[in-house]
């Protein structure tokens, strides 16, 4: 008799597991197992005799889709099921069906820093003034458009003076990605989305060919991702979604947390399943979680609960400075490992924003800690590894004018920018390629018999490295490189940073050699480049490598660690300083604080720092008002006397004194400290009065934004941020005279509304 493949599933997973027709919407807390949920629900329907290739199962991010692959090959061997990101499905299907969008299928994909040159480059064509925006900001308008399926001939500007600018440049752009055969990220969505909406014949082809559609992370799809999935589930409305509305943490890129919150109204008879269960976590780290969460009023309620043993109270720390912050981190680290009691690879260090790390790269170093900062695309951003890429990506597509542009030049063959200049003229009245229009140099206007002959002998090698453009990766790569005498520029320096590129290219070669292993044979060099330039932020990350793992809360989505520092908990960082004014935005930054909580599986460490050098000046910080939201009851809650400096001199009134709950081993012996934050109400309640002994003097829901009030001391103000609700509501107030902003509980404050409501 054959053993039951699910049968070590709990209850609600098998329901899921089970479910063959109609649509499914998994409700996945963090930890709760979704992913053994989705690859034994594929392995179920292979076995109810449905085709591999009649199912698709679509992530965000090419770890997950390694992690989902691997475990069906254990499931259900030799099956062969589309698994992998939007991006590379959308890549793939736009690959086979290029003409309908006027591209051929060897389009190159420009990552966002191409897609930014190419930008640039149409702004100066067009002859626009950038005195109110940056090429960024008009890139993120752009991005924003096409993430809501605007496309360039429906975009209108308005009266804002950067959507007037993007309303010029938009189609411009569009036109130069489709000269050069190219495409964004962006573009991959909505192009596959207006290829379904256009073609109903296609759809329904496509439609029937994925009968089974399963989403992972579904709360972080976004419009286009959304109407592609809704598409191709007309015919067969088998779409199975698995997400979480709690770690709904992409809005800034277009998620939409109403396609998750309304699946239900998209697919009325829709069989919903709740993965309460978690594995990962402690009782006491789930019970912060869910404390924070249950502020949150956009989401689907859940109860998680886990049978994991107690484990350590969640700690909450202040320390003096972030200096102190993160030496402290840093040499707990490194005593325990000393110790024995941990290894590097067990711990990681989560912050809001990139900015942060560096603190504690030097607090790592000093303790002589390994560690590792997370950031997958870093590596191929950088300049040596863009240069040998873009030989490669120019022999797969030559119309690609940025790749051309980019290595035409390098190693330097006497091609300057004047020369590119009338060659880029030339090719814009011809309309042709960069590269068509060097083939013709010889007729480009104004160019000169020096620039004519170097742009020649570029052509001969280009044509010389075409020839290998079908064999495997890693010979393409070498050849380049002996034909180009690429690595001459840096073998013959003697700066040590060119010694790392050298070491760099090496890691490149590997990488190739590694593809061309795993595909002997269906690997091509279009597939090798497509993979690298779709890679993620989290994809180089190796679990099994023993340093300490540095990375944003957005990075540390989908992994997990022993041992957790959330740090800088401090209002502007954590909810950061955009969301103040927008309560979905607040929300979602409670939500990017859930899933770093989330990410602890034994220990949890959150810290904040009453001083922090950030953006140039030192600054006394604010506790964030998540703060106010933790079972203080439950945590253990410290502030920090390290000896390791503080030479500030403090403001005794900015908190009240109170006794220091507890002292860690790495403490030396200390006096009991003037300040303390062993009640995490007193602590959040002073956020910008000094002290909660004052009687409420109006109700805290008079006030509104806008309002111009007074203060005693510092008189005059206007309201700039609301948040929260009764005796929580709090209050931004921008004083004038120099006071700046300060924040008050309503409820404990001497504000009072001015004579004039008026701002």
């Amino acid at each position: 008799m054959t053993a039951d493949p699910h049968q070590s599933l709990t209850d609600p997973q098998r329901e899921a597991v089970l479910h063959v027709d109609g649509p499914l919407l998994v409700l996945a807390g963090p930890g709760s197992g979704k992913t053994r949920v989705i690859t034994h629900r594929i392995a179920n329907l292979l076995s109810c005799g449905v085709r591999a290739s009649n199912i698709a199962a679509l992530t965000f991010t090419n770890k997950a889709a390694d992690e989902m692959r691997s475990r069906l090959d254990r499931l259900a061997p030799g099956e062969h099921v589309s698994i992998g990101t939007f991006h590379r499905f959308c890549a793939r299907l736009l690959r086979q069906y290029a003409e309908y969008r006027g591209l051929q299928p060897n389009y190159t994909i420009y990552d966002a820093s191409d897609s930014l040159s190419l930008l640039k480059r149409t702004i100066r064509e067009t002859d626009v003034q950038l005195t109110h925006a940056t090429p960024e900001q008009v890139a993120s308008a752009i991005s924003w458009a096409k993430n809501h399926l605007i496309t360039a001939d429906r975009y209108t500007g308005g009266v804002n003076a950067t959507g007037s600018i993007v309303e010029r440049v938009y189609p411009k752009y569009q036109a130069a990605l489709q000269q050069a055969n190219a495409v964004d990220f962006d573009d991959l969505l909505m192009h596959v989305t207006l290829l379904l909406k256009e073609n109903e014949e296609l759809r329904s082809s496509l439609d029937d060919r994925f009968r089974y559609i399963l989403v992972d992370e579904y709360q972080d799809t976004n419009l286009p991702q959304y109407a592609i999935v809704r598409a191709l589930s007309i015919n067969h409305p088998n779409l199975g979604v698995t997400g979480d509305p709690d770690q709904s943490i992409y809005g800034w890129r277009g998620a939409n947390l109403k396609n998750i919150l309304e699946f239900e109204s998209d697919f009325p008879d829709v069989k919903v399943v709740r993965l309460e269960q978690n594995y990962r976590s402690t009782p006491n780290i789930l019970s912060v979680a869910d404390a924070l969460i249950a502020n949150n009023k956009q989401r689907k309620k859940k109860s998680l609960f886990t049978d994991n043993p107690p484990g350590k109270a969640v700690r909450l720390i202040q320390y003096s400075t972030h200096k102190e912050e993160a030496q402290a981190i840093a040499a707990r680290i490194s005593a325990n490992v000393a110790q024995g009691k941990r290894r590097p690879r067990d711990y990681a260090i989560f912050y809001r924003i990139n900015a942060l790390s560096r603190t504690f790269e030097d607090a790592l170093r000093q303790q002589g800690v390994p560690y590792k900062i997370v950031s997958g695309v870093e590596f191929y951003h950088r300049k040596e590894i863009k240069d040998l890429l873009a030989y490669a990506l120019l022999m797969n597509n030559p119309r690609d004018d940025v790749a051309f542009e980019r290595i035409v030049n390098v190693p330097r063959r006497a091609i300057g920018k004047a020369t590119l200049l009338k060659l880029r003229v030339h090719a814009a009245m011809e309309g042709i390629s960069m590269l068509d229009a060097a083939r013709e140099a010889g007729m480009v206007d104004g160019l000169g018999n020096r620039g004519a002959v170097a742009l020649a002998k570029f052509v001969a090698l280009f044509d010389r490295l075409s020839t290998k453009i079908n064999d495997p990766v890693e010979e393409i790569l070498g050849f380049i490189l002996s034909e180009t005498e690429f690595k001459k520029q840096y073998e013959d320096s003697d700066d040590v940073e060119d010694q790392s590129r050298l070491e760099n290219i090496e890691e490149l070669l590997s990488s190739a050699r590694e593809y061309d292993a795993e595909h002997p044979h269906d690997g091509t060099l279009e597939h090798y480049l497509e993979e690298k330039t779709l890679v993620n932020e989290t994809d180089d990350f190796d679990a099994e490598l023993d340093r300490v793992t540095l990375m944003t809360l957005h990075a540390a989505k989908g992994l997990e660690f022993p041992v957790v520092h959330i740090v800088a908990i401090e209002q502007g960082l954590l909810p950061h300083e955009r969301s103040r004014e927008n309560p979905d935005q607040l929300e979602e930054e409670r939500r990017l604080l859930f899933v770093g909580i989330t990410r602890a599986e034994e220990e949890l460490d959150i810290s904040l720092a009453r001083y922090r050098d950030f953006r140039g000046k030192r600054n006394m910080t604010i506790p964030s008002p998540f703060l106010m939201e933790l079972p203080r009851e439950e945590m253990e809650v410290t502030e920090e006397q390290t000896a390791f400096g503080g030479d500030l001199s403090y403001e005794e009134t900015y908190f009240p004194e109170f006794p220091i709950s507890g002292q860690t081993s790495l403490d030396p012996p200390r006096p009991t400290p003037p300040l303390g934050i062993t009640n995490i109400r007193t602590a959040a309640d002073l956020l910008g009065d000094r002290g909660d002994e004052a009687k409420p003097r109006v109700e805290p829901n008079a006030f509104v934004q806008g309002m111009v009030v007074t203060h005693d001391e510092y008189g005059l103000g206007k309201i700039v941020a609301l948040s929260g609700e009764g005796a929580k509501r709090t209050a931004t107030v921008r004083f004038a005279g120099g006071a700046g902003e300060k924040k008050f509980r309503l409820a404990y404050s001497p504000l009072r509304p001015a004579n004039s409501n008026r701002p």
